[in-house]
């Protein structure tokens, strides 16, 4: 079980749990993410306390469906330590759906956080727009790890969804990041762009002018 699903049973606490094998899963983007952001998860979260603004208590609810909304902002990614994003403006729309045996969690979450060009370095805001689900089953049996599954025991009457939140926002993050992605009115600092060339480009000369010159010799015997 992730280090966010333990962060979702806030009756529980998570220094009581161990730490989890990666999952035996086909590697994928989605597995990569999650398994490892949920290791920086159990390392840098502050504490459950400052984080139960992003609490549901389900134990009153009706049975069907219920909406809940959530603002995910700078003061939500301040509560864990290093993290990435430092920056955002996000609107979080839950819709917990509590049937008899489970509860279905749909994540709407839109807006924008604070990203650092890869191209330019310069800082631009990317737009981020993520549906997601999540399961949670009532049972006081354990549950298969690889299920990806909420196990809410008898004694559990909330589910605290702040770890998942930050979990779909990372892995919702892409891999490289442009100033482009910021929309048409977004474009990378061309005078910055010719700056690092020129940086990278001097360091390159001046790594071929220090070669050892034994490496020429074996460089002239591989012709």
């Amino acid at each position: 079980m992730g280090f966010s699903k333990i962060l979702c049973l806030s009756s529980q606490s998570p220094s009581s749990k161990k730490a989890s094998s990666p999952p035996n899963l086909p590697f994928s983007k989605n597995t990569f993410h999650l398994w490892y952001f949920s290791l920086h998860l159990r390392a840098n979260c502050c504490s459950l306390k400052s984080l139960r603004t992003y609490s549901i208590p389900f134990t009153g609810l009706k049975l069907g469906k219920h909406q809940f909304d959530f603002v995910v902002d700078d003061a939500f990614f301040a509560e864990f330590d290093y993290s990435l994003v430092k920056k955002a403006n996000l609107q979080c729309v839950v819709e917990l759906d509590k049937q008899e045996t489970m509860i279905i969690l749909d994540f709407q979450i839109k807006g924008v956080v604070e990203a650092t060009c890869d191209r330019c370095l310069a800082q631009y805001w990317q737009p981020l727009d993520i549906t997601e689900q999540q399961i949670a089953k009532f049972s006081d049996e354990p549950i298969d790890e690889d299920d990806e599954i909420i196990n809410l025991g008898k004694n559990d009457h909330e589910i605290n969804i702040a770890g998942l939140i930050y979990e779909y926002i990372n892995v919702a993050m892409p891999f490289i990041s442009v100033c482009e992605n910021g929309g048409e009115d977004s474009h990378c600092d061309e005078e910055m762009i010719t700056k690092l060339n020129e940086l990278a480009s001097n360091g390159n000369e001046e790594q071929t002018e220090d070669t050892d010159p034994r490496w020429d010799v074996l460089k002239k015997i591989n012709k």
